[in-house]
């Protein structure tokens, strides 16, 4: 059948059509949508109250089916007052309950919808210290970059192996990591999970199996951390500026690291040597405030460090005694620029964006790094980043700490013994601890 003429009222692009067809079709009422691709209609669409209504005008003028030679030409309702002023019955009647559950339906089955409840949901967990803020932070990022963007045009109801198998393939052509993987795949498992109890689902679909292969980080030698350190003193001495090159690629038009920061600043040698003397990760470094950090001088001196909880882990941290010297240079050093107070962060105080001034020290160690002379990737192609100054902290107890006490350890780092074994200590080799292996107990004389 054939429309001669169609008033549409709406007009809506096609991609914003099949993002929100619901939605569209609500605001439209009795009147038709066109739908247009490049400026130009392509089709139009009725509400079934309108195709009703036209069914009804066809029926009055005795519309019969035609001959195969002379198609029928139907006449289309010109405009929407037109037809309520004719059919003003139909468009009074009441929404029957399950047209009302089936627009709850459609809405609901949308993974933009359940990826807000779930956020929603992750949030409350937030208030009642279930979950930690950065957790939810992390999840967002995920949905954001490759959860939502793939599952947009999916209903939850038409999910099957088949859709998860591609999910996986697209993390994969990615380059993501199994573990970043598996942890994409745990999201897609919540939402799936929370469509069954919204009865969109009856139950979750199979989720692929991935085999998650452990890749510890990188660590720094104990020759090679000298040289990162003098070589950070001495660039932040002499006032060297960072040439607008990355890495052997060539100039670059515009760089992205602020003027203010071009310029090495102290702390890059201190968070350095405090990190390894500190066991502390990047993550916890950037919330680091003074209010945070104690000086113990006793039997031992150390500092006692008490961050907000991460990782599920809120107990105190104690650091080596070389970290006290450290923290007291740069308390010293900020208090000269006007800061040190109890809120005010013990690195790059002055950077109010937190997720900046870490991204400034994770610039300034690749820099710090190719002055040195060291390559940025070990002999494992493994990147070495800020956060393997965490591995090389935890390696360096485990190879020249005596009696080290391997729950004490993980419990002072935040982590665990599995993990301490599975990333950290899984690095170790017979021949780092050498003479360990070739030492001889002495027999004592009678």
């Amino acid at each position: 059948m054939l429309f001669n003429t169609i008033n549409a009222d709406k007009l809506a692009s096609l991609s914003d059509f099949i993002t929100h067809p619901v939605r569209l079709m609500d605001e439209c009422g009795l009147s038709p949508l066109a739908v247009l691709n490049d400026n130009k209609p392509v089709f139009y669409v009725l509400t079934p109250e309108s195709w009703e209504l036209v069914s009804v005008q066809l029926r009055e003028q005795k519309i019969g089916v035609a001959s195969h030679a002379q198609p029928v030409v139907m006449q289309a309702p010109q405009s929407e007052p037109e037809l309520k002023q004719k059919h003003k019955p139909l468009e009074n009647r009441k929404e029957t309950h399950q047209e009302q559950d089936r627009r709850s339906f459609e809405k609901q089955n949308n993974f933009n919808v359940l990826a807000e409840q779930l956020l929603e949901a992750e949030w409350e967990r937030v208030m009642r210290s279930e979950l930690s803020a950065s957790s939810v932070g992390i999840q967002k990022n995920r949905l954001d970059a490759h959860v939502l963007p793939f599952f947009r045009y999916i209903p939850p109801t038409q999910v099957t192996h088949v859709v998860l198998d591609d999910f996986v393939s697209r993390l994969t052509k990615h380059e993501l990591s199994t573990t970043t993987i598996s942890q994409y795949l745990v999201i897609v498992r919540k939402l799936l999970k929370l469509a069954v109890r919204k009865g969109l689902l009856k139950e979750v679909p199979d989720l692929p199996k991935v085999r998650v292969t452990v890749q510890p980080r990188s660590m720094l030698t104990l020759a090679e951390y000298g040289k990162v350190c003098r070589t950070a003193l001495k660039m932040s001495r002499t006032g060297v500026i960072a040439p607008e090159v990355k890495s052997t690629e060539g100039q670059r038009d515009r760089f992205w690291v602020a003027p203010r920061n071009m310029r090495l600043a102290p702390d890059m040698f201190w968070v350095i040597r405090f990190m390894v003397n500190s066991f502390v990760r990047p993550g916890d470094l950037r919330e680091l405030k003074h209010k945070h950090v104690t000086v113990v001088r006793g039997e031992s001196v150390y500092l006692r460090l008490k961050m907000p909880q991460t990782k599920k882990h809120d107990k105190p941290m104690v650091t080596l005694s070389p970290a006290v010297q450290v923290y007291e240079s740069a308390h010293r050093y900020s208090q000269s620029q006007g800061y040190g107070g109890d809120e005010d962060y013990v690195f790059l105080p002055a950077e109010k964006d937190r997720n900046y001034a870490l991204a400034v020290l994770g610039f300034w160690f690749k820099w710090v790094m190719r002055e040195a002379g060291l390559s940025t990737t070990d002999e494992l192609d493994r990147t070495r980043t800020l956060y393997c100054l965490r591995h090389t902290s935890l390696m360096f107890r485990l190879l020249y700490g005596q009696g080290i006490d391997m729950l004490t350890l993980a419990r002072n780092a935040r982590t665990s013994v599995q993990m301490i074994e599975k990333f950290y200590a899984s690095s170790l080799d017979g021949e780092m601890n050498v003479k360990m292996l070739q030492s001889r107990r002495t027999v004592k004389a009678r």
